[in-house]
C-alpha cells in the first residue's frame, strides 16, 4: 500500500514538474502552472529578487478579477475570511497583490502555498453578489454550529513530501468516531478533487491510522459531475453533496 501511494505522490510531482513553463518578463520571471483558474486559465505567478531572497506575487490578479466580476471583498466578514484563508498558508496582501517570501532553500514550499492560497481565494469567492447571497464557506459554517458538532476551521497540516495543505475543518475523535478532516468545494470540478486527494495522501500518514476526510460539494448551482466523485471516492475521500448533508449529521456529531 505504501509503495502505490508512493507512486501517487511521484507522478503527481512529475506531472507538475512537467506542465510548468518559465518566462522572462524584464526583471520577473512569469511561472505558468497546471492549475486552472475558474475560467480554465493557468494560473501565474511572478517571481523577483528581494533582498538576496525571492518575492512570489500573483500580481493582483485573483483579487482584481473576483472584483471585476461583481464579488466584493469590502465586508469586514469576508476581510476577516480572506485573511485567515491567505494566512494559513503564510501568504500576505500587499494591496491586491497576494505574496510571499522566499529563499532558495524553501522555495519549492512557498511556491506551492501561493499557488495553494490563490486557489483557495479564487474558489471561496469565485460567485458574485448577483448570483449568491453567501459564501459557500459560510453556509457549512453556519450548518456545523446549528448541528452541534464540534470543529476547528482552517488547520494547516505539512505532508511526507513537505508541502503544507490548509483544511477547512478538522471534527476532534471522540469515543465513537476517529478524526474527521473536512474540505468545502465550492465548485466542483475533477481539478480540484485531485488537489484535495493529493493533500489528503501526503498527509495521511501523518494522522491518525483511522482518520477520516470528507469533501462537501456546492451541488446547489449543478449536479457533482461522476468524475468527481469517482476521483475523490477512489482514494478514501468520501464526496458529501450539500443537498444531503443531514446524511452526514449523526457522523460528523458523534
Amino acid at each position: 500500500m505504501i509503495s502505490d501511494i508512493q507512486k501517487l505522490i511521484d507522478d503527481y510531482l512529475k506531472w507538475l514538474k512537467e506542465k510548468t513553463s518559465l518566462r522572462q518578463l524584464d526583471k520577473w520571471v512569469e511561472i505558468n502552472t497546471p492549475y486552472l483558474d475558474r475560467h480554465n486559465d493557468y494560473i501565474r505567478i511572478y517571481v523577483g529578487n528581494d533582498a538576496g531572497g525571492y518575492l512570489l506575487t500573483d500580481d493582483g490578479y485573483i483579487i482584481t478579477d473576483l472584483e471585476q466580476s461583481g464579488c466584493k471583498l469590502e465586508s469586514i466578514k469576508r476581510q476577516e475570511l480572506l485573511k485567515m484563508t491567505i494566512n494559513g498558508f503564510g501568504v500576505q496582501m500587499a494591496g491586491r497583490n497576494m505574496q510571499i517570501k522566499a529563499s532558495a532553500e524553501n522555495f519549492a514550499l512557498k511556491k506551492h502555498n501561493l499557488v495553494q492560497a490563490m486557489l483557495a481565494v479564487n474558489d471561496l469567492f469565485y460567485l458574485s453578489e448577483s448570483s449568491i447571497k453567501s459564501l459557500f464557506y459560510e453556509d457549512v459554517l453556519a450548518w456545523l454550529d446549528l448541528s452541534e458538532i464540534r470543529f476547528t476551521p482552517k488547520v494547516k497540516f505539512t505532508g511526507k513530501t513537505g508541502y503544507d495543505h490548509l483544511f477547512d475543518f478538522i471534527i476532534p475523535k471522540s469515543k465513537q468516531q476517529p478524526e474527521r478532516i473536512v474540505q468545502t468545494i465550492n465548485k466542483p470540478d475533477k481539478d480540484k478533487a485531485q488537489s484535495i486527494v493529493f493533500a489528503w495522501i501526503d498527509t495521511k500518514e501523518n494522522r491518525a491510522p483511522d482518520s477520516k476526510a470528507y469533501a462537501l460539494l456546492n451541488d446547489s448551482m449543478m449536479p457533482v459531475s461522476s468524475a468527481v466523485i469517482d476521483a475523490l471516492t477512489s482514494y478514501d475521500v468520501k464526496p458529501i453533496p450539500w443537498s444531503r448533508r443531514q446524511e452526514i449529521v449523526s457522523e460528523f456529531a458523534a
